[in-house]
């Protein structure tokens, strides 16, 4: 196992310990930057499999996912990190490759200025992924919820990390195993201005989060059979754990700000503390007793920032704040709908006048239209209605204003391109009328009689 070596051989300053909340509120605060400051950064995870067998794949082994990440961290410069001696993590330039629990490849790309740059980034991280995988016999599948596996059949990774949430998820949901295991997505992370231009963003977000679900809607199968849904990663979700996610009406009610936010992530159950690189379980535990010194995990101990930050990634709303806000309503998918969600996303927010138009199309849904809305979009994508409104004529809408809001910003690449033209595969589901799931369907019932296997062959990376 690698080690860095320092010159500095100083002692680094202690962390400073939470003695009140408002260091959790002026930590979220502190992620306010001015506009000509925001950037953008695209995560995206995807599926392997034996190109043999089409079984996902597992950590060790000739064809596993640890000899991958070798290869990747030896041709192509990522340093390794690891995690009781098991290479789990590579990081390389602002950018991860990390793995989620049932081997889920993901790729956590750098802060950057315009989706030209954030696309190129996606580009080069397959070409190198497919470059190893191909002589490995291994092959990836971007799409929401794995179309064939079983719970059974996926392994999970030696995570510490998931190994409490794994123990914790059968408590409090029927589907949170399946949420860890078979799900993939693609999400963006943006800034915000202020506390003001985070509410507007994170209201936007979080009730228009559903129509992008429908736009991305890409999981229509469950171990090998239609499932019943439109986007079985986003059904899975709505059993999941009802303390951490879904779409907090409280982010819509007056006096809402980072401070609302805090409390409600300070009643989220604990899942563990991190102390010198090991997992201490505390799984349903509070964070308020940890500020008091009370942790059971940890008696007579007061947290520090780093553990608020860890804390902070175990919400999983459909939106998520933390010093940026995290889009987190999408399926994974094939290579140029990766490029599509950041340009959906930076063209409906960082454009003031769309942002306004987007406060206006949600001005009147009330809390149970957009839960309502969440459901109906697994159930039928593009179909779903909320007051009296079709999915699809709003989404048109929606791509009509990223694409001014695009067309605003004016980022040209080399050949004088705006980025407007990363919205392209999202334009064309539009005028079709139907959710990437509805073809894959289609090829199912008909081209494929009923199999599978050439979702593996055609639709990988």
């Amino acid at each position: 196992m690698p080690e860095n070596h320092s010159n500095n051989t100083s002692t680094p300053a202690p962390p400073v310990p939470i003695e009140h909340v408002q260091q959790l509120v002026d930590h979220l605060a502190a992620g306010c930057r001015p506009r000509d400051q925001w950037k953008m950064g695209t995560e995206h995870e995807k599926f392997g499999f034996r190109l043999d067998t089409l079984e996902p794949l597992r950590f060790e082994g000739p064809q596993g996912i640890e000899q991958l990440l070798r290869e990747l961290a030896r041709r192509y410069q990522w340093q390794p990190e690891y995690e009781q001696d098991r290479l789990i993590a590579l990081k390389r330039d602002g950018c991860s490759i990390t793995l989620e629990p049932g081997g889920q490849f993901e790729l956590s790309g750098a802060l950057l200025d315009n989706l030209h740059q954030t696309c190129n980034e996606v580009n080069q991280h397959l070409d190198e992924v497919r470059s190893i995988a191909q002589e490995m016999q291994i092959g990836f599948l971007g799409i929401g919820f794995h179309p064939t596996a079983a719970r059974s059949d996926i392994a999970w990774m030696p995570k510490a990390r998931y190994e409490i949430m794994r123990s914790w998820m059968p408590k409090v949901g029927s589907l949170g195993l399946d949420m860890m295991k078979r799900t993939c997505t693609v999400q963006v992370n943006l800034d915000f201005s202020d506390e003001a231009d985070m509410i507007d963003k994170f209201r936007v977000s979080l009730a228009l989060q559903p129509i992008a679900t429908a736009l991305f809607a890409n999981s229509p199968f469950l171990e090998g059979k239609p499932s019943g849904y439109i986007s079985t990663r986003s059904h899975v979700w709505t059993d999941t754990d009802p303390d951490r996610t879904g779409q907090l009406p409280f982010v819509f009610e007056s006096g809402f700000g980072f401070e609302r936010y805090v409390d409600w992530v300070l009643d989220i159950p604990m899942y563990f503390v991190r102390r010198e690189g090991r997992y201490i379980d505390a799984a349903g535990q509070s964070f308020r007793d940890f500020m008091r010194g009370q942790l059971p995990a940890l008696p007579n101990e007061h947290p520090h920032m780093g553990d608020w930050e860890d804390h902070l990634t175990t919400a999983f709303p459909e939106v998520r704040l933390k010093q940026f806000l995290e889009m987190r309503g999408a399926d994974g998918g094939p290579w140029k709908r990766l490029c599509a969600l950041p340009a959906f996303w930076v063209g409906l927010l960082y454009s003031q006048s769309s942002l306004d138009a987007c406060l206006q199309i949600i001005a009147d849904w009330s809390a149970d239209d957009r839960a309502a809305l969440l459901a109906d979009v697994a159930k039928r994508g593009l179909r779903a209605e909320i007051a009296g409104q079709s999915v699809l004529d709003i989404a048109r809408t929606l791509l009509e204003l990223a694409h001014q809001g695009l067309a605003e910003r004016n980022q040209l690449n080399a050949a004088g391109d705006d980025e407007s033209g990363f919205l392209s595969p999202l334009q064309r589901i539009a005028e079709s009328g139907r959710s990437p799931a509805d073809r894959l369907l289609e090829l199912y019932e008909n081209d494929w009689n009923h199999s599978l296997e050439p979702l593996f062959r055609k639709h990988a990376y």
